[in-house]
């Protein structure tokens, strides 16, 4: 997860990335041949996803076309959770569960989702602080950074435990399983990044017969001392993996690669395993770490892992 050090880490490579790197507007124009990038204005009332943002392009090049909204879920807590909702604007397909990273839902993390929508799936992307406020909750990573943007998030990051992430991976999944844009004969896929990473392991052991595939990107906290540590849920798991490791994370913790490809294989969990040379965050491309080359291929990964899997 982010933390002090990662974030150093970010500021002594950003030098060195700035001429890979992309901004977000950059990407939506690199990324406009496979989706139709949104921005949403606000949060619709029911359960039920409306279709008021325009659809993707439809000449053939421009891959599939999609429609978006913010869609409210009820919670096992009572509460409502707000979460964006793209998928193509015809037919039913495989669903994908998003976990951003600490900053939340946002923009970055819609156009990536509307990206990955635009390959024929429906993604649900998480405001996983729900529990406090709506998305946005934080403004940038330069806010973040703040002692007043760190105080704001503990408390929220707090409630994160892994048994509340687990309930509201099951909620989740029985939302999907009720839209018409979604294939309930195809298994779902969840992709987590940063913080985000565990979680995709505890939404697949909570639905194993529901979840097919999960990609966890420079994903942090994934072997602990915890009796409930991510790499001893495979055993409750039926989907395939992609673990995909920064290097400075590796770095920190060289035996983590190892204990989870041991876990795996104990298991007979079938796990791509890698430690790729980019900072923690290269994912996010909203990220001062945002590698595009290294990114690209990491999603070029998980495409092939969701489209084999689901």
């Amino acid at each position: 997860m982010c933390d002090d050090l990662t974030e150093e880490d970010n500021r002594r490579f950003q030098a060195a990335l700035a001429e890979k790197r992309l901004g977000r507007r950059e990407f939506a124009a690199g990324v406009g041949a496979t989706a139709a990038v949104v921005l949403v204005a606000g949060c619709e009332s029911d359960d039920e996803p409306s279709d008021k943002q325009d659809a993707g392009p439809k000449d053939k090049d421009a891959g599939t076309a999609t429609k978006s909204s913010m869609v409210s879920i009820d919670m096992a807590d009572g509460k409502k959770a707000d979460a964006f909702f793209v998928y193509p604007e015809s037919g039913a397909h495989a669903a994908v569960i998003v976990w951003p990273d600490i900053l939340g839902l946002r923009d970055a993390f819609e156009t990536m989702g509307t990206r990955l929508a635009g390959e024929g799936f429906a993604v649900l992307v998480l405001n996983q602080y729900y529990r406090s406020a709506k998305a946005p909750v934080i403004g940038s990573w330069d806010e973040w950074r703040t002692p007043d943007g760190m105080a704001k998030l503990q408390p929220m990051i707090a409630e994160l435990t892994p048994e509340a992430i687990t309930d509201d991976s099951a909620k989740y999944v029985e939302w999907l399983d009720k839209q018409a844009a979604v294939d309930k004969k195809k298994k779902i896929g969840t992709s987590g990044y940063c913080m985000g990473g565990p979680f995709t392991f505890r939404t697949a052991a909570k639905n194993p017969d529901r979840v097919g595939a999960f990609a966890s990107l420079h994903g942090g906290n994934l072997v602990t001392d915890a009796d409930n540590s991510p790499h001893k849920l495979f055993g409750d798991m039926k989907a395939s993996g992609l673990i995909a490791i920064a290097m400075n994370d590796d770095e920190r913790a060289p035996d983590t690669k190892t204990t989870l490809k041991d876990a795996a294989k104990a298991a007979d969990v079938e796990a791509e395993i890698e430690v790729y040379p980019a900072q923690h965050g290269w994912c996010a491309i909203d990220s001062a770490a945002f590698d595009q080359e290294q990114a690209d291929k990491a999603y070029e990964r998980m495409l092939a892992l969701f489209k084999k899997a689901l």
